[in-house]
C-alpha cells in the first residue's frame, strides 16, 4: 500500500531478468511534485527497464510502483493517465503538421473541441515549435520530432512526464530547447522522471539524481551529497599578479584552503567548497596581488559515477 507522503511516483525493489540476464536488481525511488529526479547511468544499465516497468508498458518480475497514490500494472488502466511518456524512438505521425500531431494524440487521450485547440496551442509553445505548427513533421530536424515528441507526453496535463533519453542524436540547439522545456515543467509544478548518461543533463536539470549501474541504484540524493562521498575538493586557480609569496601565505591561513601553490599565472590551490570561500579568498590575496580572473574545477557527477563503480560514466 502507498504511504501517506504526498509522492507522485514511488517505486519500490523492482526487479527484472530476461532469462539468466538481471536487468533490474532491486531498484527503489520516488519523486515528489514539482522535483524532477534522474537516473543516471550508461547505456545497458537497467534505465529503459526500469521505466518501462514505471510505465507499467513491461511486466516487473518483483516489487511494487505507485502513481498518484494508485498502484500501476501492465493491466491497469486508469492510473496511467497519470503518466505522460516520451519514448527513446520517436512515435509521430511524419505526413501530419505538428498541429494534426498533436490534435490526434489528444483525441486518443479523450480530449477534444475547443478544450483540445487552446492545449494544443499551449503544448507548441512550450516546446518551442509555435512557428512550426502547420509544417509537416517528416520535413522536421531529429531535435524538433523529439520536441514533438515531448509534446505529445505532455498534452493531457500529467502528474508525471517521464522521459527516456530524450536528447539522443539531436543537435545542440535542440537538445538546449529541450533541456530548457523539461526546466520549466518543473517549475510549473510537474514531476519528472528523466533517463540519461549524460552527467551534464543530469546535473542541470534534476533535483536529485539515482546513479544505476548493472540494474542497481549505487546511490541517491542531491548533486552535493554525491559529490560530497568523492570526498574531493574544489581546484581554484587565480590568476594575479604582485606579492605573490604574500598572498600565498595569506591564504594558507584560511582553514578550507588546501595545497596552496604559486603557479606560472598566479597561484593554484584545493578548497573546500569554494562557493561559500570565494570572498574570503579574494579578500586575502586582494591584501596583496591584483586579481585578473578566477577559474573553478568542481568535482562533478563523473567523478562520482567513476568512485561507485570503478568506471568511466560512457564505458
Amino acid at each position: 500500500m502507498p504511504t501517506n507522503n504526498g509522492f507522485v511516483l514511488e517505486a519500490r525493489d523492482l526487479h527484472k531478468a530476461f532469462k539468466d540476464l538481471k536487468a533490474v536488481k532491486g531498484v527503489s525511488f520516488h519523486i515528489a511534485t514539482g522535483e524532477t529526479y534522474g537516473l543516471l547511468g550508461p547505456n545497458g544499465a537497467g534505465k529503459t527497464t526500469t521505466i518501462s516497468m514505471v510505465t507499467g508498458l513491461l511486466e516487473r518480475d518483483a516489487g511494487e510502483v505507485w502513481v498518484d497514490g494508485r498502484e500501476i500494472s501492465t493491466t491497469s488502466t486508469e492510473p496511467k493517465r497519470a503518466i505522460g511518456f516520451v519514448p527513446q524512438d520517436i512515435a509521430i505521425y511524419p505526413d501530419l503538421s505538428a498541429r494534426e500531431n498533436l490534435s490526434f494524440f489528444g483525441r486518443l487521450y479523450g480530449m477534444g473541441g475547443k478544450d483540445l485547440g487552446n492545449r494544443v496551442d499551449e503544448v507548441l509553445e512550450i516546446i518551442g515549435l509555435a512557428d512550426r505548427a502547420d509544417d509537416r513533421s517528416e520535413d522536421f530536424s531529429g531535435g524538433m520530432k523529439r520536441r514533438l515528441n515531448i509534446g505529445i507526453g505532455l498534452l493531457h496535463s500529467p502528474r508525471l512526464l517521464m522521459l527516456d533519453e530524450p536528447t539522443v542524436g539531436v543537435d545542440p540547439q535542440s537538445r538546449n530547447a529541450i533541456l530548457e522545456s523539461v526546466e520549466r515543467l518543473s517549475i510549473e509544478g510537474m514531476a519528472v522522471l528523466y533517463t540519461t548518461h549524460y552527467m551534464e543533463e543530469a546535473e542541470r536539470l534534476c533535483d536529485r539524481v539515482g546513479i544505476i549501474d548493472e540494474g542497481e541504484i549505487k546511490a541517491e540524493g542531491t548533486r552535493a551529497e554525491l559529490v560530497s562521498m568523492v570526498g574531493q575538493r574544489d581546484e581554484v586557480k587565480l590568476s594575479a599578479s604582485g606579492d605573490l609569496e604574500a598572498a600565498l601565505a595569506a591564504l594558507r591561513a584560511i582553514t578550507v584552503v588546501h595545497d596552496a601553490s604559486i603557479s606560472d599565472e598566479g597561484i593554484d590551490m584545493l578548497v573546500d567548497g569554494a562557493d561559500r570561500a570565494l570572498a574570503e579568498i579574494l579578500r586575502a590575496v586582494g591584501d596583496h596581488a591584483s586579481v585578473v580572473s578566477v577559474a573553478v574545477d568542481e568535482p562533478n557527477l563523473e567523478a562520482v559515477f567513476l568512485h561507485l563503480t570503478g568506471k568511466a560514466l560512457r564505458d
